[in-house]
């Protein structure tokens, strides 16, 4: 995940600033989201005067990205004020955009505050079987789908990879971190927090319908992504996701979700819509 982050200066030159990324290999040849956005971010980011960090993001995924290839990060410095600094990254492949983005930047000052609680009564990261556990039977290259990720994950109240198991209900809770400590940098902390936001949160919309990631024929594709980061914290501590879905309809499924840290700091809301397609019954999943 480092070694994804850790984007490259160009030296070309236009209007904008430009680096240039590369990606995790995927069994499927797709560039994970999580991975651009949270590219896209460190891109940004680069621009900014140091002392201001993001606080929010609004995203579009355009098109599939093929993992294979490099990606190109262009960002426009669209306005710098007293506080506040709007940035525009786009990713590109072999001349076309495929992730789009507007971030914000602030310095942080002195003001109101207050937070969501986070629930209670759950069970505790160590409590819950890793993820390998989950997996038992599965064929080698599809486990790696799940496998080769640095995240730790550990679901509320299990996961959904193979079968959806008790109530199908729209939310679920993910208790999240990295595999591995990571240097302090707060920028590098909010770009793997927006990394680890994609991985799960659109399965409150397949948990309600009963429906797992090993459905024949499904089809689930992130539309757009919208992140608000509120206060710092470390990626590479358990945090707990809790996740929700308040509607489904037309092929689309919207999700949030908010990010804790394990005493109960509220670190980040997050938003998303995804493209979701399901065989109906009778119809082939080709």
């Amino acid at each position: 995940m480092l070694d994804v982050l850790a984007l490259s200066d160009s030296e070309a030159r236009t209007t904008e600033d430009i680096f240039t990324g590369v990606s995790h290999r995927m069994p499927l040849g797709r560039v994970y989201g999580g991975q651009v956005l949270a590219q896209a971010i460190v891109a940004a980011a680069r621009t900014v005067p140091s002392d201001r960090i993001a606080h929010s993001m609004h995203g579009y995924f355009l098109r599939p990205g093929d993992a294979n290839q490099g990606i190109t990060f262009a960002v426009d410095r669209i306005h710098d004020g007293r506080s506040f600094s709007t940035r525009r990254t786009q990713a590109f492949q072999d001349g076309l955009p495929i992730f789009s983005m507007i971030a914000s930047f602030e310095i942080e000052t002195p003001g109101l505050e207050h937070q969501a609680p986070m629930p209670t009564g759950l069970p505790e990261p160590e409590d819950l079987p890793d993820i390998e556990d989950h997996l038992t039977g599965l064929h080698p290259m599809s486990k790696r789908l799940f496998m080769d990720r640095p995240a730790d994950l550990r679901h509320i109240p299990s996961p959904v990879y193979l079968t959806v198991e008790g109530e199908r209900a729209p939310r679920q809770a993910v208790w999240m971190k990295v595999r591995r400590p990571i240097p302090d940098d707060p920028t590098i902390h909010r770009a793997a927090l927006a990394y680890l936001s994609d991985l799960t949160i659109q399965e409150s919309v397949l948990r309600a319908h009963g429906i797992s990631w090993a459905t024949p024929g499904l089809k689930v594709a992130s539309l757009d992504h919208g992140m608000w980061w509120h206060r710092d914290g470390r990626v590479d501590e358990w945090m707990l996701y809790v996740q929700e879905s308040p509607s489904a309809r037309g092929g689309r499924g919207l999700a949030t979700g908010r990010i804790y840290t394990r005493d109960g700091r509220l670190l980040a809301s997050v938003a998303q819509e995804i493209m979701i397609r399901v065989p109906m019954e009778g119809e082939s999943p080709a």
